[in-house]
């Protein structure tokens, strides 16, 4: 992991000759970060105090990892030191948030957020919990940690604040490994490194830290029953935190007062939203509200009713799609958590359903009518069919229509692709989704990106990556047939490249042979097979992903541009889907498939132009 470290008795000197500049530089050169002037300001101001402390408390040595990103996120956190611990001689490490803050008050009585003076806008979370959250994430993911809970310890440092201004936030520090300290508890502050690390070199604990593994972010599915019907499994980080508190906080508020609001959650592909909804559906379930969790996708539901809801039928009750609350009692519900709500239709009904059955309303008006508190977990860019109309802006109008409040909250954690926010602006970037053209791959620490020869290259590696104990998928544009099972059972090979042939995953719900059914494909063995499409990976994640870029996905003229005759997507076929339409929709659904991997990517596309343009981005 690349990262910049320092002693605290170098970081000191350094500090005389413009730390942040030395720092700008790592970040952009390493990291590909570009940092803004009130992050080098930041930098500047309690960076200095931090290694100016430890030297005061005899602790030079310690070594300061500077911007520490987390495994497998975007988010990175201030200062995470490592040393010896001075009871055990074990490796000892605190995570530190660091505020320039002089003056904070708790949020409405919510210990768990805070409004800061002279910084107006929506509540921030407790920088206690920010620290604990990163403190918390690396016990889970950094496997040199394993079993070591002692090991890690978190600090939250206002350095520029005197604890009579801040005294509100300490009832939020709940725990022996979190600590609050202030300005005028510096004392303090020393006395607790002195009483945590040894005045040895910490150099070999911060090597072991940057050396070790990390397992891949933990699989939703996997823990999700356990997350539903025991306790918390994720580690809910800065942004996620801070959702998950908003709605808790807008559902204790309808319940006191009356008061009915949407909540609505935006981000990119694995930034967490799922974990989220699970989360929030297990906490609110234990706390004995009326809670249901709804998606549009039926691959989705299924997987959640399967893994999350296993041998319990009435868990299972609690999953259903965004349809089924067409005939709903207005706010009979405290809280529908709306999944995936980009996949939320025009209307629910089609032509085969009752009259007596449909409201005559938007789907959108349905589900913001059902709850008191209803929340929307999307990602514009994930909208894939035409009639879709998940946005924020439309619920927000929908919403304010009704004369109702609208949190937003924008997670910009990436979870999925290994955390790596380059490869997602890669991506929108090759895909014309953000402007300024396609970019040579440069490499990141987090996250593989490979272009493969041929389609029998991408199978064999991600059949080896399968082999080692990973999980890999294939996946595809829809621009080959999609056949039904053949009369003896088995799968027809419709996706042809040259002479590899390979069949779509089953279509319906039943398996076919070793192949899973369709909403299973992502998640069971057997599953790698086949090829999926867009609407089998849409809202899943795998550690390998491979995609075949299809003829309607082509490099021209130096860019990428679509063609949807080359489609055999039904979805694209009528008339009243305007061709512009049809090439918003076709990028989408490349964004979805470039994005379900966790730890890489492999690429092939079946143009040899498109080929050749790829392999000059792709080393």
């Amino acid at each position: 992991m690349t990262v910049f470290r320092r002693t605290a008795e170098s970081l000191s000197s350094l500090a005389e000759q413009r730390l942040s500049e030395v720092l700008d530089e790592h970040m952009r050169m390493a990291a590909g970060v570009k940092v803004s002037a009130s992050e080098r300001r930041a930098w500047d101001r309690s960076l200095p105090i931090v290694a100016r402390d430890l030297i005061d408390a005899g602790l030079g040595g310690v070594e300061m990892l500077i911007e520490y990103q987390l495994p497998l996120t975007s988010k990175r956190a201030d200062v995470v030191l490592a040393g010896v611990d001075r009871r055990t001689g074990d490796d000892a490490y605190v995570v530190v948030e660091l505020k320039q803050w002089s003056h904070a008050d708790v949020w409405e009585d919510d210990p768990r957020k805070v409004l800061v003076q002279n910084m107006p806008g929506r509540p921030k979370l407790h920088p206690s919990l920010q620290a604990r959250g990163y403190s918390d994430y690396l016990l889970d993911f950094v496997r040199v940690l394993d079993g070591r809970a002692d090991s890690v310890h978190a600090v939250a440092y206002l350095h520029n604040a005197a604890r009579g201004d801040v005294s509100d936030l300490y009832d939020a520090v709940q725990d022996d490994r979190t600590r609050l300290f202030t300005q005028t508890t510096r004392g303090a502050f020393l006395d607790y490194l002195r009483d945590r690390f040894a005045p040895e070199s910490g150099a070999h604990a911060a090597d072991r830290l940057l050396g070790s593994g990390y397992r891949p972010s933990k699989q939703l599915l996997k823990v999700a029953a356990k997350e539903i019907r025991e306790r918390e499994q994720f580690t809910l980080l800065d942004d996620q935190r801070l959702a998950y508190e908003m709605v808790l906080h807008a559902v204790d508020r309808a319940r006191k007062e009356d008061f009915k609001s949407v909540v609505v959650i935006t981000g990119g592909p694995g930034s967490g939203k799922s974990v989220i909804a699970l989360s929030l559906l297990g906490e609110l379930s234990r706390k004995g509200y009326g809670v249901l969790h709804a998606t549009g996708s039926k691959s989705f539901t299924q997987t959640m009713r399967k893994y999350v809801a296993k041998g319990s039928p009435r868990t299972k009750e609690l999953f259903k799609y965004f349809n089924s609350f067409m005939t709903a009692t207005r706010n009979d519900l405290d809280v529908l958590i709306c999944d995936e709500a980009h996949r939320i239709r025009e209307f629910s009904h089609n032509r085969f359903t009752p009259a007596t059955k449909r409201s005559g309303l938007p789907q959108v008006d349905e589900l913001i009518d059902a709850a008191r508190v209803p929340v929307f977990l999307l990602d514009e860019h994930q909208v894939v069919r035409p009639g879709e109309m998940g946005t924020l802006e439309e619920i927000r109008w929908h919403a304010e229509a009704k004369n109702l409040t609208v949190h937003h909250v924008s997670l910009d954690e990436q979870f999925r692709s290994g955390g790596s926010r380059k490869y997602e602006q890669w991506v929108l970037r090759l895909l014309g989704l953000e402007d300024g053209g396609p970019l040579p791959w440069t490499g990141d620490d987090h996250f593989e990106v490979a272009q493969a020869d041929s389609p029998f290259d991408l199978e064999a590696a991600l059949r080896a990556k399968l082999d080692d104990g990973c999980s890999a998928r294939m996946t595809a544009g829809y621009c080959w047939r999609w056949s039904d099972p053949t009369p003896d059972h088995t799968l027809v090979a419709d996706v042809v490249i040259g002479e590899w042939a390979r069949p779509w995953n089953v279509k319906g719900d039943r398996s076919v042979g070793d192949a899973p059914p369709s909403e299973l494909w992502a998640t069971r063995e057997g599953g790698f097979g086949q090829v999926g499409c867009v609407y089998t990976a849409q809202g899943f994640e795998y550690d390998w992903n491979g995609v075949v870029l299809g003829p309607d996905l082509v490099y021209r003229d130096g860019r990428m541009v679509t063609d949807r005759s080359q489609s055999k997507d039904p979805a694209l076929r009528p008339r009243s889907v305007t061709d512009a339409r049809a090439d918003e929709l076709i990028r989408n659904t490349y964004k979805v498939l470039l994005t379900r991997g966790m730890v890489g990517t492999m690429i092939y596309s079946v143009d040899e132009e498109t080929q050749r343009f790829l392999r000059t981005l792709l080393p």
